[in-house]
């Protein structure tokens, strides 16, 4: 059961003039907030997408480190290994793609975009200054011997992909090269 008293609500006081201007005035602000939209919605959208292509070539570069860090651990384990380029460029290949064959892309990456290459340096290491040699004996006639310090060799991968943007912005190219290099000294077996 409900009391009835003063009434408090304003829809039914006796000031109709007043509850008159509030409803127009709510009407013509109606389209403000729908211009307001309009005009925020395509800047909101500009910097998702800038923010999804940031994301993306980050990913990417990722992967091209990662790839290069993969084929130096590789040629890292032994000499034979450090000159076996094609065992570095497969492993690089595989750990860039997310899989052990040609055909899998366990990331959605093919493998045919990335580029691998690997250098072999040797060298003596004396107090950790290192002096450039040659790893033969062909252009060293003292190659695997230092007069002081250790010889040491380094197997070095650089891997490079290529980034391409999904939409084409003002001032930046779509298609950007992305290079990473990783050098390891050789594990001396």
């Amino acid at each position: 059961m409900r009391i009835l008293g003063p009434k408090k609500d304003r829809f039914f006081t006796n000031n109709r003039p007043v509850a008159r201007a509030k409803t127009r005035n709510f009407r013509r602000q109606s389209g403000q907030a729908l211009i307001e939209m309009a005009l925020v919605v395509p800047l909101l959208l500009l910097l998702v997408l800038g923010v999804i292509e940031i994301g993306r070539y980050a990913y990417i570069a990722i992967l091209v480190g990662n790839a290069a860090r993969a084929g130096a651990d590789y040629g890292a384990q032994s000499n034979a290994q450090s000159v076996d380029t094609t065992g570095i460029q497969n492993a690089a290949y595989y750990d860039f793609a997310g899989g052990t064959t040609s055909s899998s892309s366990a990331n959605g990456l093919s493998r045919s975009t990335l580029t691998v290459t690997s250098v072999v340096a040797c060298g003596c290491d004396s107090g950790g200054a290192i002096t450039s040699a040659g790893c033969t004996t062909l252009t060293n006639p003292t190659a695997g011997a230092c007069t002081t310090g250790n010889w040491i060799v380094f197997v070095s991968v650089t891997a490079s992909g290529t980034f391409n943007s999904l939409f084409s912005y003002p001032g930046i190219p779509t298609s950007i090269t992305i290079s990473r290099t990783a050098t390891i000294p050789v594990a001396s077996v």
